[in-house]
């Protein structure tokens, strides 16, 4: 009896040798730059220019250039955080869990979502620091023995977050950079230019393909996919922390650490597809980032963004069943208020849009995954819009109620943080592999073992 298990799941079209594999993935860094990479590189450069101006015009005048005001002192800013952790979630969830998990189809998709979680951070770290208004007074966040006995106050979740996502960045970026170590060994030796040999060399690590190296690597890969799991629950859950423990109505919850979480998954999964539809036709991969890999991040989206549906459902439940006024009064206002627009965009494209998902024919159609992923990390922005400026808008006393209208350098910031993120996700694609060599092999036709009296599939 034979059994192929590459039969189940097609991971790779084509049929391609492994040679083929290497030039196909090495592609974008040996060849001079496409007029694709050109255009995309333009937009995304002109994007991060109109941010970088913005932020140094809020840098020069102070954050009066905002639209906050009071009550609502977080708005733009802290939305687009909130955004971008949640955007970086998806990565980590991709490589560790489906990693422990044994799914194979990660291996298309692994890398670049490992890539995209650090990215997303970094731009997710801007936010915080500029909120500040004076931005030098961060360092102070920093638990440092000094004679003034400045200490940071250890009771603010707003410290939670630092100690969190700095410590999720961290296993973060040396996740990422461990799975590199055996693609650079391969890059080392294939080129034949000094310079990049030298530099492949030395981030290689002295990597030589032995039996020795990839049981060291292996048992240290598990390691730190079992330490980074858990981060995944605990980053956004602190994140969450930020309005749990306050008294704001509409933000005083319990359901929120597990909803921010499945809110988190949910964004990130649309912005690896969004981004994944986006290279694998810059760079021609189509016959490694199938459909195949597609569809199942598209399962997994209508799974967390069912969660999510559920979630918006059991916070009004919540408001009814506590009998609280002014709870009741401001879910009530989500959806008759001044920001019921934005309510209707989230709902619309959170909880209605992904429900297409169970349809077989947008789950195969990349140009509809493509639209449904936008429509999600649309919809989570606006969520995050929704629950920090509608709520603060609308306090216990009407005497303070307030509405809050962004302004250009507002959206000038947001386009900024997106032009970063794609500037970021481009040279990344340009100067390293954006999916894994090693793990691409496995899973060709006939590298995986067969069950014939023990000998293996040829």
């Amino acid at each position: 009896m034979n059994i192929d298990y590459t039969k189940e799941l097609v991971l790779v079209e084509g049929n391609p040798r492994l040679a083929d594999i290497d030039e196909i993935i090495t592609r974008p860094l040996t060849q001079p730059p496409t007029r694709k990479f050109y255009i995309a590189l333009s937009i995304s450069g002109a994007a991060l220019l109109i941010g970088a101006y913005s932020l140094w015009l809020t840098l020069y005048y102070g954050i009066g250039m905002w639209g906050n005001n009071i009550p609502v002192g977080w708005a733009f800013d802290i939305t687009n955080f909130v955004f971008w952790i949640g955007i970086g979630h998806a990565g980590t969830l991709i490589s560790a869990i489906l990693f422990l998990l044994r799914q194979r189809w990660r291996t298309g998709i692994a890398r670049f979502a490992e890539g995209m979680t650090i990215f997303a951070v970094m731009t997710a770290g801007i936010f915080p620091v500029i909120h500040l208004g004076r931005p030098w007074l961060a360092g102070y966040l920093i638990p440092y023995p000094n004679q003034h006995l400045l200490w940071p106050n250890f009771v603010s979740p707003l410290l939670w977050d630092v100690f969190a996502v700095s410590t999720y960045f961290t296993v973060s970026l040396m996740f990422w950079y461990m799975g590199l170590i055996p693609d650079f060994a391969i890059l080392r030796d294939k080129t034949v230019d000094k310079i990049k040999k030298t530099i492949y060399s030395i981030f290689s690590l002295g990597w030589r393909h032995s039996n020795r190296h990839w049981r060291h690597y292996e048992k240290t890969y598990m390691i730190m996919a079992g330490l980074a799991t858990p981060l995944v629950l605990s980053v956004h859950t602190i994140v969450s922390f930020d309005f749990a423990v306050s008294l704001i109505p509409g933000w005083h919850t319990t359901i929120f650490p597990p909803y921010f979480v499945a809110g988190a998954i949910y964004s990130g999964f649309a912005m690896v597809m969004t981004v994944l539809i986006f290279v694998r036709k810059v760079f021609d991969m189509e016959n490694i980032i199938t459909l195949n890999h597609l569809e199942r991040m598209a399962k997994v989206m209508l799974l967390t963004g069912s969660l999510v549906a559920y979630a918006y459902l059991m916070e009004f439940f919540i408001a009814w069943y506590s009998q609280v006024p002014a709870e009741q009064y401001d879910f009530w206002a989500r959806v008759v208020g001044p920001y019921r627009w934005a309510w209707y965009f989230m709902i619309s494209c959170n909880a209605l849009i992904p429900q297409l998902i169970w349809f077989k024919k947008v789950r195969r159609s990349v140009t509809m995954l493509f639209v449904i992923s936008i429509c999600a990390n649309i919809g989570m922005w606006f969520e995050r819009f929704v629950i920090i400026v509608q709520s603060l808008s609308r306090d216990y006393l009407p005497s303070s109620w307030h509405m809050f209208t962004p302004t250009l350098v507002d959206f000038g910031v947001l386009t900024g943080s997106f032009g970063l993120f794609f500037t970021l996700v481009l040279l990344f694609a340009k100067t390293m592999p954006v999916i894994s060599i090693v793990e691409t092999k496995s899973v060709l036709e006939g590298s995986q073992p067969s069950v014939h009296g023990g000998s293996h599939h040829e």
